[in-house]
């Protein structure tokens, strides 16, 4: 907070953003126009809503939607969720992020025959794109022999 009123400094909203790209987006954590608008929206909404009457905690839920709107699907936690459950003998869950990094433009393809929202986990198409998505990283990993063949089961 910046002491002169309930409105947070605009670093509490890019340090919350940052966190969570470095989580779940790390391939947009040093797009800085992008932190930058999206920090300055979301502090912008939030000195809005206290000025219209909101208490603070209304006013940050506000901030929120607008700082992680389009983020909240996560191409990369969904590769990385595939690594964790189907392949955790062949990749250790500590690797699964250098893996995703690797694969995740190779999964382009099949993530746009969906469309993608905040909440697409929810949908029932995910199961689909959770299935399709496997077998092409099941594919990728055995044509371009990542792994090695005593390791593959």
């Amino acid at each position: 907070m910046n002491g002169k009123s309930d409105i947070p400094d605009i670093s509490y909203f890019r340090l919350s953003l940052v966190d969570f790209l470095r989580e779940s987006h790390p391939h947009m954590v040093n797009d800085r126009k992008f932190i930058a608008a999206r920090t300055e929206a979301a502090l912008d909404v939030y000195e809005k809503a206290i000025l219209d009457g909101d208490n603070p905690l209304e006013a940050g839920e506000q901030a929120n939607r607008t700082l992680f709107e389009g983020l909240c699907f996560s191409r990369y936690d969904t590769v990385r969720n595939i690594f964790w459950n189907e392949f955790s003998k062949e990749i250790p869950e500590e690797e699964a992020g250098f893996w995703v990094l690797l694969l995740l433009s190779e999964c382009e393809s099949v993530f746009a025959k969906y469309s993608l929202s905040d909440d697409f986990a929810y949908e029932p198409e995910y199961d689909l794109l959770y299935t399709e998505l496997t077998g092409a990283i099941a594919l990728l990993i055995e044509t371009r022999n990542w792994l090695t063949p005593n390791v593959v089961s």
